[in-house]
């Protein structure tokens, strides 16, 4: 596993990160979120070993990224932010130079080489140099590099940014297909990525850790989680509302629109874990009115965020 063991960076008098400490154990993929500038680039760059510490230190499959920094190096595959890459060689070229870098020569770099253009979908550009691609293409060779060797531990700093929608279909479906022998940890700003693909999610804001959960926990968070949303037509708004918050379980409701003729509403339970729409449902289908539609919130992982590292409640 990556052991993060209370991990400091200051950048003069200023903590970018303060005292976190977390692990991620192979098969799991961890989302790591937070604001701009909340320290997530630099955590990452002090588990791959890019920054030293200023306290703490880092355990990588049982090397210590300070007192065995090669051997803890060697097992880590690293996309940075930014998607860094040498403009003037090629593609095929670049990849090259990593693996040769990463220890392969002969057969078995070419081998590595040619599987990993074909995986993420660069056979087609492998001529053409690095500087004449897209944002899109840059991030993918980037992230070529990082998976190259094949390593046991994955690092990735905002994998997705700039493919468009197929591409970024694409790179989750190869980040989970290849969670069942790794670890992989990444950063995201996109809520919706977490809920398909990670496993578990960390927040992290002014340097600390805030929040670490599963996505369906975080959910549960939401101050909408449990609540039932009903749209129902021919009842008067009132009536409908004052009918639904005297049913038992029924805490409050809200009046989401009105338009007169269509009225929606928001049924918070007392408790979220008690499920109220059955009762719900026969009330409304009481005195001739209609029901348009009704689901019950799972809760929302953007409104969790905003409350968990601004404090402020949606």
């Amino acid at each position: 596993m990556i052991e993060v063991r209370r991990l400091t960076k200051q950048f003069g008098k200023h903590p970018a990160v303060d005292n976190i400490s977390f692990s991620a154990e192979k098969g799991e993929i961890l989302g790591f979120l937070g604001p701009n500038g909340a320290g997530k680039s630099t955590t990452m760059r002090m588990i791959t070993g890019f920054f030293p510490p200023s306290s703490g230190t880092v355990i990588v499959g049982g090397s210590d990224i300070l007192t065995q920094s090669l051997a803890a190096r060697r097992k880590i595959g690293y996309l940075p932010e930014n998607a860094p890459v040498y403009p003037d060689m090629t593609v095929s070229r670049y990849l090259d130079f990593c693996a040769e870098i990463r220890g392969f020569g002969g057969a078995a770099k070419k081998q590595r080489v040619g599987e990993t253009l074909e995986r993420c979908f660069l056979a087609d550009v492998r001529h053409q140099a690095v500087n004449t691609l897209s944002k899109g293409y840059k991030q993918r060779v980037c992230f070529a590099q990082s998976i190259l060797h094949d390593p046991e531990y994955l690092i990735l700093d905002e994998p997705t940014d700039g493919l468009d929608p197929n591409q970024k279909h694409e790179v989750r479906l190869m980040i989970r297909e290849m969670s069942a022998t790794k670890a992989i940890i990444f950063s995201t700003h996109i809520l919706d990525e977490v809920d398909s693909v990670c496993s578990r999610a960390i927040i992290i804001a002014n340097g600390k850790v805030v929040a670490d959960d599963t996505p369906d926990g975080l959910r549960r968070r939401s101050i909408s989680h449990g609540s039932v949303v009903l749209t129902v037509t021919g009842a008067a708004t009132d009536d409908i509302q004052q009918r639904i918050e005297v049913l038992d379980g029924v805490a409050s409701v809200s009046v989401v629109e009105s338009d007169g003729e269509r009225t929606t509403l928001r049924i918070f339970p007392d408790d979220p874990a008690v499920p109220v729409a059955d009762r719900v449902i026969a009330s409304a289908n009481q005195d001739g009115v209609r029901l348009a539609s009704v689901f019950v919130e799972q809760g929302r992982l953007d409104d969790v965020f905003r409350e968990i590292t601004t404090g402020i409640r949606p």
